[in-house]
């Protein structure tokens, strides 16, 4: 049995919500409360691994815990992206390659692993691993690109997030209209959402004469969870709907 959500519009609606508070969530830690990056990045990375382990325990789909290491895995993304990119000093683009080329390498992994792409084909312990393995890795290089978009291409965190959304429109076309692998355009619809959120979050959360919305990442990040948390209490209630439809037939 697939302990994983089915592909519909409110699952990337919460994960463009997910993503967004990860990014403005990392930025409290590291940036506001003055963490720093490389200690963020390892108290997210022990709050995923401990809601992971907790997923992989569990038989069956439970929208709270499934959320809550996507949105783990954002927060961690965020930071880890900023310690390679500012404490490192790699840069935004130098950084985006390496995780390129990191994440191409977890799927190359699970190819080689005989595993299914296709998530909602993905029921055993291995094939699970290497599926959150490639969200942690998307949502970090996320960041970067988004990052990189937004600082280096000169587009600002409104423009990244026009042109992001504008690619994400063809990728949602080419799934209607052509025959192209739906499951190589979830993955790159599932990649392009982070840097989506990353940009919607600075966007938010950065002052105004930042090209910001100025509301800073506290305001940001209680706002973008009082939405998340409204749509998972939704997800769940359809969840038990379901199943009470079951029982009764």
């Amino acid at each position: 049995m697939s302990k994983l959500p089915q592909v519909t519009a409110v699952f990337w609606i919460m994960k463009i919500a997910a993503t967004t508070l990860g990014e403005t969530a990392g930025d409290l830690l590291a940036q506001t409360m003055q963490v720093g990056y490389l200690a963020s990045s390892a108290i997210l990375i022990g709050l995923f691994l401990a809601s992971l382990v907790t997923q992989l325990a569990v038989k069956t789909f439970h929208p709270v815990l499934y959320w809550t290491v996507i949105l783990s895995t954002s927060t961690a993304g965020t930071t880890m992206s900023d310690f390679m990119n500012r404490s490192a000093g790699l840069g935004y683009a130098t950084g985006a390659l390496v995780l390129i080329a990191a994440l191409a390498t977890v799927f190359a992994v699970w190819k080689a692993s005989g595993h299914s792409f296709a998530v909602q084909k993905i029921d055993s312990l291995s094939g699970e691993l290497l599926y959150w393995t490639a969200i942690l890795f998307s949502n970090t290089l996320g960041t970067s690109l988004g990052d990189f978009l937004a600082d280096d291409s000169g587009l600002g965190f409104g423009g990244t997030a026009l042109v992001i959304s504008g690619v994400l429109l063809l990728v949602v076309t080419a799934m209607k209209t052509t025959r192209v692998s739906q499951t190589l355009l979830f993955w790159v619809a599932f990649v392009l959402t982070r840097p989506l959120g990353a940009s919607a979050g600075d966007f938010v959360s950065k002052p105004v004469d930042a090209g910001g919305l100025g509301y800073g990442t506290t305001g940001a990040s209680a706002l973008l969870g009082a939405v998340l948390v409204a749509l998972i209490v939704y997800t769940t209630w359809q969840q038990r709907q379901a199943r009470a439809v079951e029982y009764a037939a």
